[in-house]
Formats: structure tokens, C-alpha cells, sequence
């Protein structure tokens, strides 16, 4: 992580919320069928950036169960590598943020793996995490804490629908953290750690 990102102001900060669909649950013998990114910064929305991605292989009727996406959907979608410069470009600069983000980060590292390029290094924020710590909900899947939070859960599972969910989440738990007193990242980094 940059210093010079740790030091800025929250509100300076330009994140990239994530999401991917896959395959399956291993990255190492799945694969992504749709990715979506939405960065913003403050309160001001930057790009939005969402495909189906042609996997290559067939999708298994558990995952198309909790997804929805089917091998006739994704047959004329591009391949990861088609995609790929796209993606590095929306989030260069920026930090990721996502729910359970290790997941999607793990199949977007694997990816970019198959495709010769290395993911970037990009400080990530979970807001699963932020959702046990600083939450009280039913349970914290992403569209149980949406919908307490008042947040539209249409089409969950969805990469796109997925993004713009846990980046309200996110923005809600941002309020909270500035009534702490939470100014930089560095600040919001260590609240999240319990530091």
C-alpha cells in the first residue's frame, strides 16, 4: 500500500468496488463468467465497467442455480484476456472494496495468471469484515445486510448488482466511521484491523 494513499483523506480517495461471478468455488480449476467494477470517489460515481466473460468451460448447473448466467449467455461474450487491460485501468490507482473481496481477488489473480499478467497490488477493504465487526445483522451475506440497511438487493448475484450493493454498504459504514472521527485511510485501515 502507497504511503502517500494511507495519508489521504477518505474523501480523496478514488475506490473501486468488485465483484466476480464464477464457475465454481476453486480458482485453481474455475473460472470468472462475468466481472463488474464501479469506482467512485466520495459521493461522486466515476466508471462503471461490467461483462460476461466466456469461461472456456461449461458452467455447472450449481453455480447457474445462484447466478443465473448459462453456458448460452456467455458463448459469444470475450475471453478474460480480451478484458483484461480494461479491468487493470479502471482500478489502477484506486482501492478495492468489495464483500469477501479474498474471493474474488483469488479468481481475479488466477485470471490474470492464465492471461501472463500479474494483478495488480492494490490495497482492498472488505466490507464482510467491516459488516461482523461495526454491523448487527441476521446474518452477513451481502443481500441480508443490504436489505437491513434499506439497500436494494434486486438481481443479487449479479456482478454489477453485486458492486453497487457493497459499495452502498460501504458509504454507509463511511458515515459512521467519520462520526468516529475516522480522516484517512491509514485511519480507517486501523479501525477495521480493531488497531
Amino acid at each position: 500500500m502507497s504511503n502517500l494513499l494511507l495519508h489521504k483523506s477518505i474523501d480523496d480517495i478514488v475506490f473501486a468496488s468488485i465483484d466476480v461471478e464464477t464457475t465454481g468455488l476453486s480458482p485453481s480449476n474455475s473460472r470468472v463468467c462475468e466481472v463488474a467494477a464501479a469506482t467512485f470517489q466520495g459521493l461522486e460515481k466515476k466508471n462503471d465497467f461490467s461483462t460476461l466473460i466466456n469461461p472456456q468451460t461449461a458452467i455447472p448447473c450449481v453455480a447457474s442455480n445462484v447466478h443465473g448466467i448459462t453456458d448460452e449467455m456467455v458463448c459469444q461474450s470475450p475471453k478474460f484476456g480480451e478484458v483484461v487491460h480494461k479491468l487493470t485501468a479502471i482500478m489502477e490507482g484506486t482501492v478495492l472494496v468489495g464483500h469477501n473481496i479474498k474471493f474474488d481477488i483469488k479468481f481475479l489473480q488466477m485470471e490474470f495468471e492464465r492471461v501472463g499478467m500479474k494483478f495488480p497490488d492494490l490495497t482492498a477493504i472488505d466490507t464482510l469484515e467491516i459488516s461482523r465487526k461495526f454491523g448487527k445483522f441476521n446474518n452477513n451475506k451481502l443481500g441480508t445486510v443490504a436489505k437491513e440497511l434499506g439497500i436494494s438487493v434486486n438481481g443479487w448475484h449479479r456482478a454489477l448488482n453485486d458492486v453497487i450493493m457493497a459499495k452502498k454498504v460501504f458509504e454507509h459504514f463511511i458515515i459512521i466511521f467519520k462520526k468516529d472521527g475516522i480522516v484517512t485511510l491509514s485511519d480507517m485501515m486501523r479501525k477495521i484491523k480493531g488497531l
